[in-house]
């Protein structure tokens, strides 16, 4: 007689404790440094406008990332506390939904522990986990529509309540930033051309075939077209009631031609600006802080964690051909988020560009990684496997104290963790 198949188990909360570890490690000197630091300083003050109900600034980024933000500070005050805290629940709830997505993609609990260990590991999550910047809200969403629409794909009786939470989380993405757009338009081609490439007559109508067996393809339309546009119109709804810096607008179209020229402008070089080959080589770091603050030399530093970047990279690779040659959706799902993430900084017109801008890509990069060790692992190999693991786990120990704000002994101490001359 044979044996049914065996089921991994979910590891949901396996992911709960990773999280919460994350979480507590997010806190460690949050308040510090006690005044702002790096962009704080423009999009405090935009927070600033969404309590006050007057003069909107910040007027090129849309307003929902400077909403929470402003959220944070109505609950814990006008203070570091308050512009830093809602950054670590979205940045926390970033690395729970990666790992979710990874469990229904993949199906496996190792690669979502995985996924879990090399994504908050890496130092672009951390470090942004820790600042009133935008990128975190807009990288949470974007990781909550993944995590739904996988769960979608894998458990299609729950694709109908999935796939509207994740048409919520998209648009929520793009009214954080438009970084989050290319990957936006995703889920909705997916379900197209899944449904196209079945061959099913009447199209529109068909319930049959991938990625959700039971919906026709004009429900999907829905959820993933029509709710994330309502939804990032609808965060612009109390933003066009506030006086704003130009006259010439009057309605939603019209500011977005405003925005957009200001996206699009030329402003001086920036010393720390780079470029996106930069990025995919972790050549070009930021610091956000260096300078002696709270009584003592302080610094935080942006750049990627050496093992997860540099390894990822290859990791995708392999992804790409295993993707390809054993027709596995989950590693071609990694390639193209990647690549849609990444292809927007080599054709927009954005004439300044810094390193945080990989901060989506470095997100999948981290999730490649964490697919390619679990292959190693599976094929009996452990040496690589315990190797990348405690190697990203390492780094992220040697650099804990300057991704969190530690007191330095002088100034020169950044030569402990600027190795080349595009770290400094």
């Amino acid at each position: 007689m044979s044996l049914p198949p065996e089921h991994p188990r979910d590891p949901f909360a396996l992911n709960l404790v990773v999280a919460a570890a994350f979480f507590a490690l997010a806190c460690v000197r949050l308040t510090v440094p006690s005044t702002p630091f790096f962009d704080e300083v423009h999009y405090l003050p935009a927070a600033r406008a969404v309590l006050d109900l007057g003069l909107a600034t910040n007027l090129e980024h849309p307003p929902l990332a400077k909403q929470i933000i402003a959220l944070g500070m109505t609950v814990l005050g006008d203070g570091p506390l308050g512009w830093r805290f809602m950054s670590v629940i979205f940045g926390t709830l970033a690395l729970f939904a990666a790992m979710r997505a990874a469990w229904f993609s993949s199906c496996t609990r190792a690669a979502s522990l995985l996924t879990g260990l090399f994504v908050g590991a890496n130092f672009l999550l951390f470090v942004h986990a820790r600042i009133a910047m935008l990128d975190v809200f807009m990288v949470a969403f974007v990781m909550v529509a993944l995590w739904m629409f996988a769960g979608a794909v894998r458990e299609n009786e729950t694709g109908r309540w999935r796939l509207a939470i994740c048409g919520v989380a998209l648009g929520c993405a793009m009214a954080s930033k438009w970084n989050a757009i290319p990957i936006a338009v995703l889920p909705g081609l997916v379900f197209f051309f899944g449904r196209l490439a079945a061959g099913r007559r009447r199209l529109w109508a068909s319930r049959r075939g991938w990625p959700v067996a039971g919906m026709p393809l004009w429900e999907a339309g829905l959820w993933l077209g029509l709710v994330p546009l309502l939804t990032y119109a609808l965060t612009f709804w109390p933003f066009l009631n506030w006086d704003l810096p130009v006259t010439d607008v009057d309605g939603l179209i019209s500011l977005h031609r405003e925005m957009l020229a200001l996206q699009t402008q030329v402003p001086e070089p920036h010393p720390y600006q780079s470029n996106w080959w930069q990025w995919v080589a972790n050549q070009r770091a930021i610091w956000y802080l260096y300078e002696p603050i709270d009584g003592a030399q302080r610094g935080v530093m942006l750049i990627g964690n050496p093992v997860t970047m540099w390894f990822g990279l290859i990791a995708m690779g392999w992804c790409a051909w295993a993707g390809w040659r054993e027709r596995r959706k989950d590693l071609l799902a990694l390639v193209v988020l990647y690549a849609a993430s990444l292809l927007l900084w080599v054709v927009a017109p954005k004439a300044v560009q810094f390193y945080f801008h990989y901060f989506l890509a470095g997100m999948f990069v981290s999730g490649a990684l964490a697919l390619a060790v679990e292959r190693l692992w599976q094929r009996g190999e452990r040496l690589v496997p315990w190797a990348l693991t405690l190697g990203a786990l390492g780094f992220f120990a040697y650099w804990f104290p300057i991704l969190t704000a530690a007191p330095l002994e002088n100034d020169q101490s950044f030569l402990m963790w600027a190795w080349t001359a595009g770290w400094r």
